[in-house]
């Protein structure tokens, strides 16, 4: 068997509104190099400044190269009959597909991937990114984010991957796939945002995210795990995605879809042990109101709670360190005035003795916690190795929808921000993914108050 040991050079992460700047390609059959190929390539685009820092490739270097169509059909014929393997396969085998698809062909090879052979026969190691893998292995990269040294490289890393393979019990090249074909799998891109599982009849039975979509799905396919995890693997048929290269609005996507649509498995999966929840509203009077309540699908509340004890509990002391009135937040049932009232522990909401604008200010200072620190902003996320940013809306505290732009967004550039948000449904499990986000990546995002 013959190998295409192949890696690329690229204007960004996705294939989709990428280009190829250099791509090196090495055919290998299994104990020497047989052939070789090796070209810088003219995106007919700009490369982004980043990417020349990372690899040294800039604008002026590609000028005179050869477009990718004149290269094309040389690619074809150097790898014909081989099998694609490439270091993290789905990144560089879904860019050369595309740049055909683009010409009007079909390029399809089986694949390799020396990241997930090297997890399975080269277990344990720190990290399996090529720079490191290669360091442990004691493999020498001589030109590290160039397609030629990088290609070499795992050259080298595969040897050894072939030799580690020729000692194991069984052959662990063959990697459960399902009901998939390799193409499909080889396919999916290695990159951020939402996939989709269907069964023989076309139903949709599973929504997921991941921050590699291709690895993800691998990861579903070989899982035997658990019953549920195995019988699912056997009844997909086919995948499709959506990238969205930004986690945060996958994981909005992905709760809203799942709500939408509620395929089969997302339906069993573990529903969440918070079944109460303290609530906010206006009453006529214009007091604020804090109230235990059952959580149902279309209610949000402040907080959840697993026990309704647990909320009433909070509540009560809320109440007594912000000096709340208790029948204004139904821990007193009684018509007349509440029983602190009469004891002087509440400044008298509860019988007219205190103004909305006096006894408001307060319970927004209980439940401060519990709201976004601005009740009206922008989350700015980059997207990465590409100039889009994805943007989500928050206005009076209530999720909006998101929206991606190209280019530097400004602080004043509110109607262009605004333009762009798709608008979504706000709920409790949106409020909850976007509070975590923050609180995990504040110091990754952008953050416009408005």
């Amino acid at each position: 068997m013959n190998y295409a040991i192949i890696d690329v050079e690229t204007t960004g992460s996705s294939p989709f509104n990428g280009k190829i700047t250099e791509i090196a390609i090495y055919i290998y059959n299994g104990s020497e190099i047989i052939d070789s190929f090796c070209s810088l390539v003219n995106p007919e685009c700009g490369i982004p400044w980043n990417i020349t820092q990372l690899t040294g490739i800039s604008n002026e270097m590609v000028e005179s190269a050869p477009k990718f169509y004149e290269i094309a059909k040389k690619i074809v014929e150097i790898t014909a009959n081989t099998t694609f393997v490439a270091h993290n396969a789905a990144f560089d085998y879904s860019f050369v597909r595309e740049e055909f698809k683009r010409l009007g062909y079909d390029y399809k090879r089986k694949t390799m991937c020396t990241v997930s052979l090297s997890r399975k026969l080269i277990p344990g190691l720190r990290s399996y990114s090529l720079g490191n893998i290669c360091q442990d292995l004691n493999i020498s990269i001589e030109g590290r984010h160039r397609a030629g040294g990088d290609a070499l490289a795992t050259v080298k890393l595969f040897e050894k991957i072939l030799r580690q393979n020729e000692t194991a019990d069984h052959d662990l090249f063959s990697s459960r796939r399902g009901n998939l074909t390799e193409e499909t799998i080889a396919s999916l891109p290695g990159s951020c945002g939402v996939y989709y599982f269907y069964d023989a009849k076309g139903d949709l039975i599973y929504i997921g995210k991941s921050k590699n979509i291709h690895q993800r799905v691998i990861a579903h396919l070989n899982n035997r795990l658990t019953k549920k995890a195995m019988e699912m693997s056997e009844r997909i048929t086919s995948v499709s995605h959506e990238v969205t290269g930004s986690e945060l609005v996958a994981l909005l996507q992905e709760s809203e879809e799942i709500k939408t649509s509620r395929p089969f498995y997302n339906r069993m999966q573990r529903r969440s042990a918070n079944n109460y929840g303290i609530f906010s509203f206006e009453d006529n009077e214009g007091f604020l109101n804090l109230q235990v309540q059952k959580i149902t699908d279309e209610s949000i509340p402040l907080t959840s709670f697993t026990f309704y004890q647990e909320a009433i509990d909070l509540l009560h002391t809320k109440a007594e360190a912000h000096t709340l009135c208790k029948k204004l937040c139904h821990l007193d049932d009684q018509h007349s005035p509440c029983f602190n009232s009469r004891i002087g522990s509440c400044l008298g909401a509860c019988e007219g003795k205190e103004k909305p604008e006096f006894y408001n200010p307060r319970v927004l200072e209980a439940i401060r916690p519990w709201l976004f620190q601005s009740q009206n902003f922008f989350i700015i996320e980059n997207i990465r190795n590409t100039d889009e940013v994805a943007v989500v809306k928050i206005s009076q505290g209530k999720y909006i929808g998101y929206g991606f732009l190209s280019g530097n967004v400004s602080h004043a550039d509110w109607e262009t921000l605004n333009d762009c948000i798709r608008k979504k449904k706000d709920n409790w499990d949106t409020r909850i993914i976007i509070k975590s986000y923050l609180k995990k990546y504040h110091r990754y995002l952008k953050i416009l108050e408005y």
